[in-house]
């Protein structure tokens, strides 16, 4: 949080001053690979290397459509050991759109977060694949989507495309769709994170990806791979769907939180967690798991966590639902988890169409 505010205060002091060009350095030697590309012409993206000579690129300039600010990149990387992070600003910025609009998957080998003053929601949108490295974190303000769609839609104002991409049209509202117009089968959604996430709300130390308590963070794409990793959305809402064929997941925001609706007719790929990998929304109050898939498999002693944590709520705290909606499969193997605590305000839900196996 020091280091947040720090950067928070630096910002605000390097743009009171107009001498944002003094901090634009050459690309030095382990710093991120983050291109910005020119598809917004004179409001495309710019980076600011080493900022405050720190090992941190910080993300300005953008297309500001009141609520919403775009960026777009050729190539979104963060490497090991860096941090990148976008700039909210002005207090009315609600969301952040990122576009990958080149050919590679997104490397997320350190810390991805926004700063600002605003809280915004952040989306990556990356066709191609994103992967989170073991040593990957969050430090967004709002909530997260990852995605590996062509894009974003906004009502009937337009859309956001990394596939087709073009200047940003008047796109005013909150986003209602993401939709995948083709699925590049090597698009694949991986997190590995085992990365320092702070602590929960008993005081312990939790990793993995983390936004804060009572916001969403969602991942949509083609196969998505929990592998080893851990997502932590305390009180908050977590949803992992896969598609294997053009279709349309639309976009809920309510509140603090974002959900998925994701129709019954799309073919879906597959979801696997594995190597102790965890999902996690337990708190005090609330908290939500909803996974969408063909075939869904918990392996190697991974874990779904919900409900009213151990010594936090009152009688009248309600928890949260695991929803596992599967076209194909649920295979659970020995030790892996589906767990709620506090059951009796909680519901585990399995829809499934073809069999089940849980062994």
């Amino acid at each position: 949080m020091k280091r947040k505010y720090a950067l928070q205060l630096a910002l605000a002091s390097l743009i009171s001053t107009s001498s944002i060009s003094l901090f634009i350095a050459k690309t030095q030697a382990q710093t991120s690979n983050i291109v910005p590309d020119n598809t917004l012409g004179a409001e495309s993206s710019q980076v600011i290397t080493n900022f405050q000579g720190q090992q941190i690129e910080l993300i300005t300039g953008g297309a500001i459509r009141q609520i919403n600010l775009f960026h777009s990149f050729a190539e979104f990387n963060i490497s090991a050991g860096r941090e990148a992070y976008f700039s909210s600003p002005n207090a009315d910025i609600q969301n952040i759109f990122a576009r990958v609009t080149g050919g590679n998957a997104s490397e997320i080998f350190g810390k991805l977060g926004t700063t600002g003053s605003s809280h915004p929601n952040l989306f990556l949108i990356n066709p191609n694949g994103i992967i989170f490295g073991k040593e990957a974190s969050l430090d967004v303000q709002g909530a997260f989507v990852g995605t590996t769609a062509n894009g974003v839609q906004f009502g009937n104002q337009g859309n956001f495309s990394a596939t087709n991409p073009e200047p940003v049209p008047l796109l005013t509202i909150h986003p209602s769709v993401l939709f995948a117009n083709r699925i590049d089968q090597n698009g694949n959604l991986i997190n590995q994170s085992q990365a320092a996430a702070g602590k929960n709300l008993l005081g312990e130390e939790v990793t993995g990806l983390r936004v804060p308590d009572g916001k969403s963070l969602l991942l949509v794409g083609n196969n998505i791979n929990i592998d080893g990793g851990s997502i932590h959305a305390n009180g908050g809402n977590v949803e992992l769907a896969s598609l294997a064929a053009p279709g349309n997941v639309g976009l809920n925001l309510a509140g603090n939180q974002i959900k998925l609706s994701v129709p019954d007719n799309v073919e879906r790929g597959n979801v696997s967690l594995n190597n102790a990998a965890e999902i996690n929304v337990r708190s005090a109050n609330g908290g939500d798991i909803r996974i969408y898939g063909r075939d869904v498999n918990l392996a190697g002693e991974s874990k779904l966590r919900a409900g009213i944590e151990k010594g936090l709520g009152t009688p009248n705290s309600q928890g949260g639902n695991i929803e596992i909606n599967a076209t194909g499969t649920i295979v659970r193997l020995v030790g892996s988890q589906v767990k709620c605590s506090w059951e009796v305000l909680v519901m585990v839900e399995i829809l499934i169409s073809k069999q089940e196996s849980f062994r």
